[in-house]
């Protein structure tokens, strides 16, 4: 066993059978607070985890397991935001968990803790631990893991006893990252932590997403320096649901405008109809571009273009660009 690399104290504690007697007890401190254990085999296991490099084999988790399999967005940042880094956490996470996203982040101080708050208030997060469930950090956040566990799910791959050790944390933030389609940085220096996870997202194949700061701010220098290395720039919700897979994009994008504006296509008059075909539902195109294609004069176009946003058939953006909805 020692050629597997195992330690003596583990082989020994195996050999003994006090890791059976362990993992017993365990099993029923989490089934006494009505907690739980998955493995990569489970179908609860979250999907988008097992593409990760370096899946956990077990996460111990309360809550609501289901919430795992939603279409996530992690909001990360500085432990201490300024008022408008404060401001942009609620606001993004309040937007994008009322729209049906989960929100994902870590339970630290500061911009996670912020993030987990607003989600609440209309939508689900959840909360991934550098620590075990028996030893919640930071100790002020235990309300707030209480409120979590209600609504969303808080999840870690440390066993329940396991204190919050430091080198615990970096290696978490690869299961926050590997939870979400696309991760968004708020607030942070060049020397932050959240920086680690937006390299774990790259890695992983995820959206990697930043809210531009003030110049020469330090809680400005990580987030715009991943902008100028091709992070997505965010000043709202629609910034953020733009970027995602197209079968979450839609369905959200969709139920923006009341059902009584959806209008089908064959109601449409032939000149609305035209235009719509030169438009994209994949990327917003701008005035320009929606000219060239059509070769229609601008005027000629807004109106046009009015009238379908009326009927709930196109999403207007600044610049102004446009997003064939259907």
């Amino acid at each position: 066993m020692i050629g597997l690399g195992l330690e003596e104290e583990i082989i020994s504690q195996l050999l003994s059978g006090r890791a059976i007697d362990q993992a017993r007890k365990v099993k029923a401190w989490l089934e006494k607070n009505n907690f739980w254990i998955i493995t990569r085999d489970d179908p609860d296991y979250p999907l988008l985890l097992r593409e990760i490099s370096c899946p956990p084999f077990l996460l111990f988790g309360a809550g609501k397991r289901e919430v795992l399999n939603l279409p996530s967005i992690a909001i990360v940042g500085t432990r201490h935001p300024s008022p408008y880094g404060r401001s942009m956490a609620e606001t993004l996470a309040s937007d994008l968990s009322s729209r049906g996203l989960v929100i994902v982040s870590g339970l630290a101080r500061g911009i996670d803790s912020i993030a987990h708050e607003a989600a609440l208030k209309d939508g689900q997060t959840v909360a991934v631990l550098g620590s075990g469930l028996k030893r919640i950090y930071p100790p002020e956040n235990r309300d707030l893991f209480k409120k979590i566990v209600a609504q969303g799910a808080v999840i870690s791959e440390y066993p329940p006893d396991e204190p919050p050790l430091a080198h615990h944390f970096p290696w978490r933030n690869r299961l926050i990252s590997g939870l979400s389609l696309a991760i968004i940085v708020v607030e942070a220096s060049n020397r932050s932590g959240s920086l680690i996870t937006a390299k774990l997202a790259l890695d992983q194949n995820r959206e990697v997403m930043a809210v531009p700061g003030r110049v020469g701010n330090e809680l400005s220098q990580g987030t715009n320096g991943l902008i100028k290395a091709g992070a997505k720039l965010v000043e709202n919700w629609q910034d953020v649901v733009l970027e995602l897979p197209s079968s979450v994009r839609d369905a959200i994008l969709w139920k923006e405008k009341p059902s009584e504006n959806k209008h089908r296509i064959e109601e449409l008059d032939e000149e609305e109809r035209l235009i719509l075909t030169y438009l994209s539902s994949e990327e917003a195109l701008s005035l320009d571009e929606v000219v060239i294609r059509s070769q229609k004069s601008a005027g000629e176009l807004l109106s046009i273009l009015l009238r379908l946003e009326i009927k709930g058939l196109v999403l207007t953006f600044p610049g102004p660009a446009y997003l064939r909805r259907v």
